[in-house]
């Protein structure tokens, strides 16, 4: 049965890496047989420029009939002065929302050819290996009330609020512990349950769940502010992290840090039924765009996950994370991974070099 992608570029950088992500794609379909359909639509500032509004009704309604969405990324400097309501954005939170895609799943992978890369010395990321599972439609990205108001004493005052009700805890919680339970069976929980009643609420929901349906879990617990340290200081104590949308926006892109270049991350984000959106984790870097120095090699093992979660396609998956590595075993680089010895090479080379493997 075919299988629809829709391709959602976006801005800055996002054509450029996805235009290599689609090459991996129809050389699968050549070579491979594999048995997908690609429609292409608009979000983000590209969507406000063509239609006025960061997420138009038709890109949601697409987004809603595929298997998979394979996005880029959003967002610039062009449209940082519109209201905060209808920025860029909000296209990618409309698509989370409209889509209920709980589950963010972000790998930390040291690729043992960029350990050089990494901020951290060999020895302390040498072989690290984390899937940081973040909720993504709850807490306070989506909490009311919000907004800005005045006071009484005319001064203007920010309020976000944070909530989550059990059920979201629970079945984030659950996504982890599937996960750990192909991986080394350990689940760290992130909260700060000791000043936060909300996650003092989080972490009361974790240790039911995982004590009455997966005794074969490990389960540990962390405050975030120790999380963030602990990252730093002895990351590969980790196998699965669980956490809340902010707290994982922010530990996952430390984690992504410490594998040398967030140019080499993708991420999956998964509603109930494991239809997902797929994306590199980095941002639409407007500074570098345009000039054919991107690294696609995220939105490319974006493509991989898409297809291990969403596609059923295990096989074809591990195919384009081996391409990967050998690209790498040659020593083909972009600018962010650049070493001493290495070859550079442009954003469309790269994409080449990964067809010619799978």
């Amino acid at each position: 049965m075919t299988k629809k992608i829709l391709v959602l570029p976006g801005d800055g950088i996002g054509p450029e890496i996805v235009a290599e992500a689609v090459k991996v794609l129809e050389a699968l379909r050549q070579r491979h047989g594999l048995d997908v359909e690609l429609e292409h639509g608009l979000v983000g500032g590209a969507a406000i420029d063509a239609t006025g509004g960061p997420l138009p009704a038709e890109t949601l309604e697409q987004a809603k009939a595929a298997d998979a969405v394979l996005l880029g990324a959003v967002g610039g400097p062009k449209w940082e002065s519109l209201d905060i309501g209808i920025r860029p954005e909000k296209g990618l939170l409309g698509l989370r929302a409209g889509l209920d895609l709980f589950a963010n799943l972000r790998p930390a992978i040291l690729y043992p050819q960029l350990a050089g890369a990494s901020s951290l010395k060999a020895e302390i990321v040498a072989g690290l290996d984390i899937m940081i599972v973040r909720e993504l439609t709850g807490g306070i990205y989506f909490g009311q009330p919000r907004g800005i108001r005045t006071l009484d004493n005319g001064e203007r005052q920010g309020f976000n609020t944070l909530v989550y009700a059990e059920h979201e805890i629970e079945r984030i919680v659950r996504v982890a512990c599937d996960i750990a339970r192909k991986r080394g069976g350990r689940v760290c929980s992130v909260d700060k349950a000791n000043v936060l009643e909300c996650t003092e609420l989080w972490r009361e929901v974790a240790t039911r769940v995982v004590s009455q349906d997966y005794v074969d879990i490990q389960l540990s617990h962390m405050y975030v502010d120790n999380a963030a340290m602990q990252l730093v200081k002895w990351p590969k104590q980790f196998d699965v992290m669980v956490t809340s949308n902010m707290f994982g926006d922010i530990l996952s892109d430390a984690a992504a840090m410490l594998t040398g270049s967030i140019g080499m991350l993708p991420s999956a984000s998964l509603n109930a039924e494991g239809r997902g959106m797929y994306e590199p984790i980095h941002g639409s870097a407007p500074d570098i765009a345009g000039q054919g120095v991107a690294n696609p090699l995220a939105t490319i093992l974006s493509v991989a996950m898409m297809l291990r979660y969403s596609l059923d396609e295990p096989a074809l998956a591990e195919r384009i994370e081996q391409a990967v590595n050998q690209v790498l075993d040659q020593g083909l680089r972009t600018p962010d991974i650049l070493s001493e010895g290495m070859t550079q090479v442009n954003c469309a080379a790269m994409g080449d070099a990964v067809v010619a493997f799978v």
